[in-house]
């Protein structure tokens, strides 16, 4: 039994934390003073979606949480993870495993979310977790199959010894540098996968799917990183949760931008987006289908002009 404190509360976050607790851990879930979400759990131990039981412990004090666990796993929005990782003293997470449950890229540096805790944390080994998967489906009972990563052997092999499950199955990840870009990279996959959904033009979706894997694929490999981990579980293995499910923000965002409705709820894949065309003219590496949406959320061109041009107007070869 591991102790571990969960910080983010979240849909993702206590879900982990709900997991976790299911399979056998001592688990503390930590929310901000003031959050409606960790106050909603509190009061009525349950989020909407999942229910949660009385041995999960609930707290607003971040240093306790923190200082009492062996395993910290942090799920919070991706560009608020650098000044989050700054409130925590290098002395509090020495020695710690920290685990990165959020998928995205630092606008502003285009630095992983590993790099970020890397320099916050120097003393602490960083893994990440991706993969597909929503909490209303393993709620459901319904299983997946989920990556660690981490550029310590020893970390992934403990981490996944300790996390896998009949709901989730971890399969221990080869290339750090490409699952994170590709978990980032796939919620901009799944806004263009949305703005396909509101104009009716779903059939292309394969057309994404392919094309984009492909697309990522180039700037992993420019990178540093192994081209064909696109086309794993961080990536391609999470198009069904992504572009398809009903559940999924960034599809969500997407529909509900071309519809020109208001949508409330966090879609990394916004700021992923800025920060895949900054990489993109870093590495060199054309990343067509991300420009696009690119351009289409800034208002440059409409979704209509974007999507057509990439799928239907231009003539390439494929491969």
């Amino acid at each position: 039994m591991l102790t571990i404190s969960v910080l983010g509360c979240g849909r993702w976050g206590s879900f982990i934390a709900w997991y976790l607790d299911k399979i056998g851990h001592r688990v503390t879930l930590w929310g901000r003073q003031g959050s409606p979400h960790l106050q909603e759990i509190q009061e009525t131990h349950t989020n909407g979606m999942l229910t949660f039981p009385d041995s999960i412990r609930l707290t607003d004090d971040l240093g306790e949480a923190v200082t009492s666990a062996r395993v910290i796993i942090i799920s919070i929005s991706a560009q608020r993870l650098r000044s989050f990782m700054q409130t925590l003293p290098p002395e509090q997470t020495a020695g710690k495993t920290i685990v990165l449950c959020m998928k995205g890229i630092e606008t502003g540096t285009g630095c992983r979310l590993s790099q970020i805790a890397s320099a916050c944390a120097p003393d602490a080994k960083i893994a990440i977790w991706v993969g597909p998967g929503h909490p209303q489906d393993f709620n459901a009972g319904i299983p997946n199959c989920m990556v660690i990563d981490s550029d310590d052997e020893e970390t992934k092999r403990f981490l996944i010894g300790e996390f896998t499950s009949k709901l989730i199955r971890f399969y221990i990840g080869r290339d750090l540098i490409g699952n994170e870009i590709g978990a980032a990279a796939k919620n901009t996959m799944g806004i263009a996968a949305g703005m396909l959904d509101g104009m009716n033009l779903v059939s292309l979706k394969g057309a994404l799917m392919s094309r984009g894997t492909r697309e990522i694929s180039r700037l992993i490999k420019a990178m540093g990183g192994n081209e064909l981990s696109a086309y794993g579980l961080c990536h391609l293995g999470d198009y069904q949760a992504t572009l398809f499910s009903p559940y999924s923000h960034n599809r969500q965002f997407g529909e509900a931008f071309v519809k020109g409705e208001k949508f409330d709820k966090l879609a990394e894949g916004v700021d992923t987006t800025k920060a895949l065309v900054k990489l993109g003219e870093q590495y060199h590496v054309d990343l067509p289908i991300c420009c696009g949406v690119n351009r289409i959320l800034s208002g440059e061109e409409t979704a209509r002009e974007v999507l057509s041009d990439l799928f239907l107007r231009s003539i390439k070869s494929e491969i």
